[in-house]
């Protein structure tokens, strides 16, 4: 039996976190030039389009999941989790619901089997007011979620299931925030969320709805890392861009094992999307096989009711699928279950030896570290302990907490949160390879950013603890566009604009986007002029009916 995690920024040597975390960030970087040359002609961010099958299903498409401490509320943990990549603001008419024939989770895996412990489900409903009449998704100014004006809004249930099936109600009927259509039609889009986020009812909080895609980086890095020249970096191609958001703020005794975050401070997070009737690939060259959802939100379970749910996409650290597994298993990765990710030699021989190094070393004549990497086996697959390979450090793995026996343990690749260090009141963008183990890769912080960690850590800053000189710089994207929040749910309003006006530095094309409109140069938009606005929308319907009749008339 371990002794219970005494981690903090007090007790871990500078050099060994520096190690820890740069280590662990290979497997993101890793993800971006094998990427281009593994996956068909799909743009990739984390795991946005990362996989063949996913890419043709984006409601379904998981592209990021976050987990951190909450930083205005450090006995709970937030957990966030995103989808639908790329969504453009102005992509109406019909805009980016969540679908309604799939469940989203967040699950938690407390005792490191692999095997998710406690699981958070979404499941969503249509409203149509008018389908008959309209074709508008809102007929006017939308002042509220449930507001007559809003032609399509969406409801959810929220469930919470623990390891042996027993699923308890959170939250039913409750209101998701739609997408934003635009400042005329929705002028005030904070008060909207404000609405969408809400209480559960034993402490914590849930929202669901759309925000702005919270990932920040250059994507150019698939083109061959840049074209070969450094100096073109700097574009963050996925400013302007939304997604569809679900997140929870729990208390940590709710996560933790045995319901004691002192003795089991260290979770495992991923998220899962679960389609009903989908049919999936398996994975070969191991014992792992795609599994079904008993329709409680665990996995694993065959038969009964519910068994036509299969999961069609799953995330855990970022950037693992596109980087580290081979185009031959990114579908069957995506059906599978943590626990069972051993069992697939292919893809852990890819963690052993992997490409982008070798590639970079081509391009840039920056030596790749030798093979076989086992301290990417430890970072992926196991978690960061001084009992789980070469990195000897004790940061995130389950086999730090008190009450996991040495055989309950197997490695699963997992975003792993120590709970017990605290927030840092300033975070660093590079998180523990700046000393600061409130971030990446202990959990995910909005602002980590990753793909600056992953590609030091590729280059052997784990090994040396030193950041390698000739890419300090990274992507020169060290933030995202818009700032987040200081409360729950923290992701940034979404964007309003066209993302073909984000590059000429004011992304709202004249009205600051991200804000629902309300503001131009901080003068608020004035009411008239979005009523209007709203009232144009109402009658477009009208107007095209009447041309059309004239025109066959």
């Amino acid at each position: 039996m371990h002794k219970p995690l005494r981690l903090s920024r007090r007790t871990a040597p500078a050099g060994v976190a520096e190690r820890s975390l740069a280590v662990l960030g290979v497997l993101a970087l890793a993800a971006a030039v094998t990427a281009s040359s593994l996956t068909p002609d799909t743009s990739s961010a984390s795991s946005h389009r990362e996989a063949p099958l996913i890419a043709g299903d984006p409601r379904a498409d998981n592209t990021d999941v976050y987990a951190f401490t909450s930083p205005d509320k450090p006995d709970t943990v937030t957990l966030i989790a995103n989808w639908i990549p790329f969504e453009e603001p102005n992509g109406g008419p019909n805009f980016y619901p969540f679908a309604n024939d799939a469940r989203y989770n967040i699950k938690i895996d407390s005792d490191g089997n692999g095997k998710p412990d406690t699981t958070y489900t979404w499941e969503f409903k249509d409203h149509i007011r008018d389908a008959a009449g309209q074709f508008l998704y809102n007929t006017g100014v939308v002042k509220s979620v449930n507001d007559s004006t809003l032609n399509f809004r969406q409801t959810y249930t929220l469930t919470e299931t623990d390891q042996d099936g027993a699923t308890k109600t959170l939250l039913k009927d409750a209101p998701a925030a739609p997408s934003n259509v635009g400042k005329a039609s929705m002028p005030d889009y904070a008060s909207l969320r404000d609405e969408a986020t809400l209480d559960l009812p034993d402490g914590g909080q849930a929202y669901a709805g759309q925000a702005d895609d919270p990932f920040f980086l250059d994507l150019r890095v698939f083109d061959l890392l840049y074209g070969g020249d450094l100096s073109e970096t700097g574009q963050d191609t996925l400013a302007g861009y939304n997604v569809n958001t679900v997140a929870i703020q729990v208390p940590k005794k709710d996560l933790a094992l045995n319901g004691d975050a002192k003795r089991n401070p260290v979770i495992g997070v991923w998220s899962t999307t679960d389609r009903k009737g989908a049919e999936m690939p398996q994975a070969k060259g191991g014992e792992g096989k795609g599994e079904e959802s008993d329709g409680k939100g665990r996995e694993g379970a065959a038969g009964g009711e519910g068994a036509d749910w299969r999961q069609v996409s799953r995330l855990g650290n970022p950037l693992v699928n596109e980087v580290v597994v081979p185009l031959k298993f990114k579908d069957a990765f995506n059906t599978l279950s943590p626990h069972q990710d051993r069992t697939v030699q292919p893809v852990v021989d890819k963690v052993k030896k992997p490409i982008l190094p070798q590639v970079i070393e081509k391009i840039y004549n920056i030596p790749a570290p030798a093979a076989p990497r086992d301290d990417l086996v430890e970072i992926f697959l196991t978690g960061i302990c001084k009992a789980c390979g070469p990195i000897k450090a004790d940061l995130n793995s389950q086999r730090l907490n008190a009450d996991v026996g040495k055989d309950d343990f197997v490695p699963a690749e997992e975003l792993r949160l120590n709970m017990s260090v605290p927030p840092t009141a300033k975070p660093n963008r590079l998180g523990v390879l700046a000393k600061d183990l409130a971030g990446f890769p202990n959990g995910r912080r909005l602002s980590d950013d990753v793909l600056d960690i992953s590609l030091q850590a590729l280059e052997g800053a784990a090994q040396t603890g030193k950041i390698v000189p000739a890419l300090a710089a990274g992507d020169r994207v060290d933030r995202n566009e818009r700032p987040f929040g200081e409360t729950f749910p923290y992701i940034a309003l979404p964007n309003t604009a066209a993302v073909n006006q984000a590059e000429t530095g004011k992304p709202g094309g004249g009205v600051d986007a991200g804000q629902g409109g309300t503001g131009v140069g901080g003068f608020p938009v004035v009411p008239a002029a979005a009523l209007g606005g709203g009232l144009l929308l109402a009658g477009a319907g009208a107007l095209a009916l009447r041309r059309r009749i004239k025109q066959q008339g």
